[in-house]
């Protein structure tokens, strides 16, 4: 019994949890209520994490590796602007099916905190966006969570650590990259405790008065996500493969296992072996896959931005308060930065969310009841984020003009045999 226990993966730990909450909600619906500090002191120590990964990744990912950047040249220039054109579309994709669907609207998940009411009636100016986005204090930024600003402060002490040469940057890259390594771990063992933390947010959910209605907004919300990454990958990166000339017989028969691996396991590392294996094999040469793939889960999480752009909105929509298309627009700038980077954490986007909440002083509550289904939407932003960029990666190669278009149909005939 132990052995069988030992074995089953956090996913599934997690998928348990939530089962196990939603009966504590309805059976016993006065204890349940009671184990809100559990969610909230697993939130609390998430926000502890953001700014230290934020910075050590930030400035390793941008001083760290300049000298590659440098050698790949034009392959680096053409993979960033084709991530950056893609996320951004997945963001203002998100945006646009959240609003539409509206799945907060009517939750009774939280009150509106007095900085967010301020927030929402403050009109957004360019002086404003500027005031917001350039800190006084890198130390004051870290203690009030401001993500925009910590974005900046690192990105411009990642520039000056490219001027320094020697030692000092040796030095100073080690430990930047010795924090954000430690962050990792960090994180992991902080998410071995998330089938607790989900297990308390949906009891709290359902258990509150009127929480079947809340259990409501919250499926409503995953299926919100659902329609807007399949809206997602018919008008964004289905174009993308016709006007890249991707074999898409080929390429879904490559990208089938890895992309259920994904899915099956919500894990994008659990995936990427088989994935640049099936890229190479479709006929992407290997120097592509080995940059673009890895870059890739930097830069071009499609899944999770798109993701992140309904989970705030749906989180202002929960707790009653309206916002203006600018700061929405401004929201979805604070995400476009801090998503980047930080790839390799378990539940990132849960992390990056934590923190664009906290910076705009938005309500936890409804992010806290967001958590209890939380794998859900992992399971499909994994999967997304995958078929981006095994997409990627084609896409780059076609573009250099090194793409085997021959191996591509070895590779759907022996899927067809």
């Amino acid at each position: 019994m132990w052995t069988f226990l030992r074995r089953r993966t956090l996913t599934q730990w997690i998928i348990v949890a939530m089962f196990a909450g939603v009966a504590i909600g309805v059976w016993f619906p006065a204890f349940a209520v009671s184990l809100l500090p559990i969610s909230t002191a697993f939130i609390r120590i998430i926000k502890s994490i953001i700014v230290p990964l934020i910075f050590g990744t930030l400035v390793v990912g941008i001083a760290g590796h300049g000298d590659d950047m440098k050698r790949v040249g034009r392959l680096a220039l053409k993979s960033i602007v084709y991530f950056e054109i893609v996320t951004t579309l997945a963001l203002f994709l998100g945006l646009l099916t959240v609003n539409i669907m509206k799945p907060g609207v009517g939750a009774a998940l939280a009150a509106p905190a007095a900085g967010a009411t301020a927030l929402a009636s403050e009109p957004v100016t360019f002086a404003s966006v500027l005031e917001h986005l350039v800190p006084q204090s890198f130390f004051d930024a870290a203690a009030r969570n401001e993500m925009l600003q910590i974005v900046l402060w690192s990105v411009l002490f990642a520039i000056g650590l490219t001027q320094v040469r020697g030692r000092p940057k040796e030095t100073m890259l080690g430990f930047c990259e010795a924090v954000a390594d430690v962050m990792f771990k960090f994180t992991g063992i902080v998410m071995k405790f998330a089938p607790f933390a989900v297990a308390a947010a949906l009891a709290v959910t359902v258990g509150k008065p009127g929480g079947l209605r809340n259990l409501q907004s919250l499926a409503l919300v995953v299926v919100t996500l659902y329609v807007a990454l399949v809206v997602f990958g018919l008008f964004v990166l289905y174009p993308v493969a016709r006007i890249a000339r991707v074999p898409i017989g080929a390429f879904t028969a490559a990208v089938k296992e890895p992309a259920l691996i994904a899915f099956s396991t919500a894990s994008s590392e659990a995936a990427l072996p088989k994935a640049m294996e099936r890229m190479e094999a479709l006929g992407v040469p290997r120097r592509i896959v080995a940059f673009v793939m890895p870059t890739g889960y930097s830069f071009n999480l499609d899944g999770s931005t798109l993701y992140l752009s309904v989970a705030l909105i749906f989180v202002a929509q929960a707790s009653g308060i309206s916002l203006s298309l600018g700061q929405q627009l401004l929201m979805m700038l604070t995400l476009m930065l801090t998503s980047k980077g930080v790839a390799g954490v378990p539940r990132a986007s849960l992390v990056i969310l934590m923190g664009t909440v906290a910076s705009f002083n938005l309500p936890s509550e409804a992010a806290i009841a967001l958590i209890g289904v939380d794998v859900l939407m992992d399971m499909a932003r994994t999967t997304v984020n995958l078929i981006g960029n095994c997409l990627a990666t084609v896409v780059m190669a076609r573009w250099e003009g090194e793409f085997d278009e021959s191996r591509a149909y070895v590779t759907k005939a022996t899927e067809a045999a």
